[in-house]
């Protein structure tokens, strides 16, 4: 009889491990998030740019490195309202190791121009946001996807080592040009 508790207590400790919760990936809702995303070479939305590219990530509470929560996605492009915001999946994220019910850092990033964020010599971030998560507990009825309330629109800018060169650049061909 201890064996066969001590292997039940076993088993439910480790399926509350897996518990898992969900976020709905959506920069735009109506009457809960309206975070745009611009372009800043020529302000209009990232996706009007053809390699423009957008991914959630989980923010470890520790500090560690980040995790992509989803592939990345491109933007709305079916009017020019539209051209600011992200193509959503059609279901709630799984958000890996954070149970359904608990918080939850998440950050929206996009880029232009490159396979990656990490690669990507221009790129932006969101600001962090603390999330609540939706999904089913164990017990007790199914709580709702989270969204992304309090995501904050940001604007894609080119990296500070690309503006020097750019800068750089300038300025050399200023100085043949006086020669």
């Amino acid at each position: 009889m201890k064996k066969l508790l001590v292997t039940l207590a076993a088993v439910l400790v480790s399926a509350s491990t897996f518990a898992q919760g969900t976020i709905k990936f959506n920069n735009r809702l109506t009457g809960q998030v309206d975070a745009p995303v611009s372009y800043l070479v020529n302000t209009v939305g990232a996706g009007s740019q053809a390699t423009a590219m957008a991914q959630l990530y989980l923010i470890p509470a520790n500090g560690g490195t980040p995790v992509a929560l989803t592939p990345a996605t491109t933007f709305r492009t079916t009017s020019a309202a539209a051209m600011f915001y992200v193509n959503e999946p059609t279901s709630g994220i799984i958000v890996p190791g954070v149970a359904a019910g608990s918080t939850a850092n998440i950050q929206l990033r996009a880029w232009v121009g490159a396979a990656s964020y990490e690669t990507a010599l221009q790129r932006g971030e969101s600001n962090i946001i603390p999330v609540s998560l939706g999904g089913t507990p164990a017990v007790g009825a199914p709580i709702p996807d989270a969204v992304l309330t309090g995501l904050q629109g940001f604007t894609i800018v080119p990296e500070p080592s690309t503006v020097a060169f750019g800068i750089l650049g300038a300025a050399a061909l200023l100085f043949r040009r006086r020669k």
